[in-house]
């Protein structure tokens, strides 16, 4: 596809990405893991807190994924048009302010209604965000650079899920502890998401690089018929569809457990829970699990830059799947020590750590091309719809057949997962140079 751009402004210096990446990679993934913990995960904790069911949890939840889903649809409006780096900027300014309007709604009788839409909201703002901001580390950093920093940004989006499946939980709960309302905990927790994403947002405004590859576009010139060609593209690439299997199954098994495990650690014994605290659960799925989590992406990341993505993909797919059983133990034998079930719980988190940089990794070697910024959105599309759809019935599933059980049926979804990592095709040099960070 051809096309006119003008010259980066000219007073802006191109910052060499491998000195300065750790300046803004950090903030950048953490700041892009914040808005998807909470609209996934907190939303989940928060919900039930206060009263409403596991299915409805389950059901109205995975519909946030579906901004995640359709953005592929608004991506090459973010690949034409400016500069990702403004993208970047303008999105963080917006979900501070959504955030804000969450503190509004909480205590208001109809919270359940309108925090949903608020949070679809988020989530339709944090989806273009994650273009801008995936776009500019593909164009800002080289494919060996790209692999090298894996790690790197799978380190501060896990910090991110750690603050808020951790920190953000525990205090909401002390903050209820204390007042004896729940909606006062909620409220200081998004007040303060609030005035954190206006920092981040200023903070990359002054310290994103400007790389030559992130031109300046020229709004005359996104017409449709390169926003279609963007498309034809994708879907001329080679082994498609077994590549969408792939993206659409690997985490089949996860995608389940991830809306039901903190429902399940809050419940009460007698209805098959754990019967924890809203504290424990911030130190426990949240922090300890988080902690777990970031290790396993980290030895994934290196693993991957130590003997290339063909040979790390089998061990990857085990360790997403296989520590699923230890959810099946805290199901049938429900143990009221605190220790253990962090044990095992980080357990599960750290292989799903693990294998989760094999299935980046594959998107980003499945994106590479002349539009490789929308085609990893496009890739992170069918990515969210894998979590959106099994997720929507978990709820239901959970309850027809209660804890333990649906912990079985998880272990069995690995089938899937197993068929589409023994067909996959992938490069075997791909991910494998190393550079000094």
């Amino acid at each position: 596809m051809t096309m006119s751009a003008a010259s980066p402004t000219p007073e802006k210096s191109v910052a060499p990405p491998t000195l300065n990446g750790w300046r803004w990679i950090p903030s950048l993934y953490f700041g892009q893991g914040i808005p998807y913990v909470v609209v996934m995960t907190l939303s989940v904790i928060m919900y039930k807190n206060m009263g409403i069911s596991n299915a409805d949890i389950a059901l109205y939840t995975s519909w946030l994924y579906l901004p995640f889903v359709i953005k592929p649809l608004w991506s090459p409006i973010v690949d034409l048009l400016k500069t990702r780096r403004l993208w970047i900027v303008c999105t963080e300014l917006l979900i501070g302010a959504l955030f804000g309007l969450v503190v509004l709604i909480i205590p208001l009788a109809g919270f359940f209604q309108l925090t949903l839409l608020l949070f679809w909201l988020i989530a339709f703002s944090a989806a273009t965000h994650d273009i801008s901001v995936d776009g500019f580390y593909m164009l800002a950093l080289e494919q060996h650079q790209q692999a090298a920093y894996a790690g790197v940004r799978s380190l501060f989006y896990r910090i991110a899920m750690l603050a808020g499946q951790g920190a953000l939980v525990y205090l909401a709960g002390s903050l209820k502890d204390v007042t004896g309302r729940v909606d006062i905990g909620w409220c200081a927790v998004f007040a303060a998401l609030s005035v954190l994403f206006i920092g981040l947002a200023l903070y990359h405004k002054r310290v994103l690089p400007y790389p030559s590859a992130d031109l300046r576009q020229d709004a005359s010139n996104a017409n449709v018929g390169q926003f279609l060609t963007v498309f034809r593209e994708f879907f001329k690439k080679k082994n498609l569809l077994l590549s969408i299997a792939f993206l659409l199954f690997y985490r089949f098994g996860e995608a389940q457990l991830v809306k039901m495990a903190p429902p399940f650690l809050l419940d009460d014994v007698v209805k098959g829970g754990l019967g924890l605290s809203t504290q424990a659960v911030g130190i426990i799925y949240g922090s300890v699990g988080m902690l777990a989590l970031t290790a396993g992406g980290l030895l994934g990341g290196a693993a991957i830059a130590r003997f290339g993505l063909k040979t790390c993909l089998w061990p990857m797919a085990l360790a997403i799947n296989v520590p699923h059983l230890v959810y099946v133990y805290l199901a049938f034998c429900q143990p009221q020590h605190v220790l253990l079930v962090g044990i095992a719980v980080a357990i599960e988190q750290m292989g799903y750590g693990f294998g989760f940089a094999a299935y980046i990794l594959y998107m980003i070697m499945f994106a590479e091309g002349e539009h490789k910024t929308a085609h990893y959105a496009i890739c992170t599309g069918f990515m969210a719809l894998s979590m959106m759809l099994p997720g929507m019935f978990s709820g239901a599933l959970q309850a027809a057949l209660g804890y333990a059980h649906f912990f079985v049926w998880i272990c069995l979804s690995a089938i899937p997962t197993f068929i589409v990592t023994a067909l996959i095709k992938i490069d075997p040099l791909f991910g494998r140079k190393k550079i000094d960070l």
